[in-house]
């Protein structure tokens, strides 16, 4: 889990909790990653005749049952919550179309959250009813089918051309029968200006309220916590740990992660004077900071404080692509 910065548009990731499968969730895993359930499943689950059960009753869509996963996320952010207090707020919750459902709605607004997320390019979405009350019976709620390659244009919202796509995006409350209340749902249809092929992106958020250009920003923001992995893996041994136990795991993959938001705060302090300061610049710099100290220490006496700064300039600038000090010749 992590916190977006708006302001910075940059992911600090906050929180991390190892998942592990008890033997029925991976054989379960395993099955459906194979495209088919396992034979004891279709043996515990015997075919039932078409149509509604006898004696079920209706269910309300927003008292779901939460899985393990949804309740694990809920956790954390119930912790997370917690720990800031009244700090700032948070409003909104984002996640990739994985928890674009109606069990991850439920879980964000019991978190007292907005989600963000995306629906299945297959979607059946529906306009709000806006006929007349036929007379009997509980009011109509789902309207026209809303198709997303021929929206009305009065939903559109921008048009633009690059490279000979064209990309319109249109924003409708909709609804979608497997969810318990409307959703504010953005459509991205691009159309292949040469071939006439058309491709289309459903994202949704349950705050009705929430423009279509914050909606496509805040989601696009999502993938800042890519770059976090990418940091984590390639600078902060995320990819190379040999831990095998929980315990171990969980520590590993946390420090890497923590290191991730240390090295950013200290990269700001050099990027003041030096914009193009990089994280590998950095790591340079305290491996030789390290080094000059582990020789400093073998000498029979210290040097002059002239001198122990000439060496700390010329060993920390050695691995260094963007040196922020100065390198001073002695004369």
């Amino acid at each position: 889990m992590s916190l977006i910065s708006i302001k910075r548009r940059r992911s600090f990731p906050i929180a991390a909790e190892q998942v592990i499968r008890t033997p029925e969730e991976r054989t379960a895993a395993q099955a459906k990653a194979k495209g088919k359930s396992t034979s004891k499943a279709k043996a515990a689950t015997p075919k039932r005749k078409g149509g509604r059960p006898k004696g079920s009753s209706t269910k309300a869509k927003t008292d779901v049952v939460l899985n393990s996963e949804l309740i694990r996320i809920s956790t954390l952010i119930l912790a997370l919550l917690a720990r800031i207090g009244s700090l700032f707020r948070l409003t909104y919750l984002v996640l990739d179309g994985h928890f674009g459902t109606n069990a991850a709605l439920q879980m964000a607004l019991r978190c007292n959250l907005q989600l963000i997320s995306k629906l299945r390019s297959d979607s059946a979405l529906f306009l709000p009813y806006d006929g007349p009350y036929a007379g009997h019976g509980p009011h109509r709620i789902y309207g026209d089918k809303l198709n997303p390659r021929a929206i009305p244009q009065h939903f559109l919202c921008q048009t633009s051309v690059a490279n000979q796509i064209e990309t319109c995006i249109y924003q409708v409350s909709a609804r979608h029968k497997s969810f318990a209340q409307a959703l504010n749902v953005v459509v991205l249809v691009k159309t292949n200006l040469t071939t006439q092929a058309q491709a289309h992106v459903l994202l949704f958020s349950s705050d009705l309220a929430l423009s279509w250009e914050l909606l496509m920003d805040y989601y696009c923001l999502r993938f800042q916590l890519e770059f976090n992995f990418r940091d984590a893996k390639q600078h902060w041994g995320l990819e190379d740990f040999m831990n095998i136990s929980p315990i171990a795991v969980t520590n590993a993959a946390n420090l890497a992660l923590f290191m991730v938001n240390l090295s950013y705060r200290l990269l700001l302090d050099f990027r003041r004077s030096h914009l193009d300061f990089s994280l590998l610049d950095l790591k340079a710099l305290a491996r030789g900071y390290r080094y000059m100290e582990e020789t400093i220490q073998l000498l029979p006496q210290k040097p002059e404080p002239f001198l122990l700064t000439q060496i700390f300039n010329r060993v920390t600038a050695l691995g260094q692509i963007h040196a922020p000090y100065p390198v001073l010749v002695p004369p």
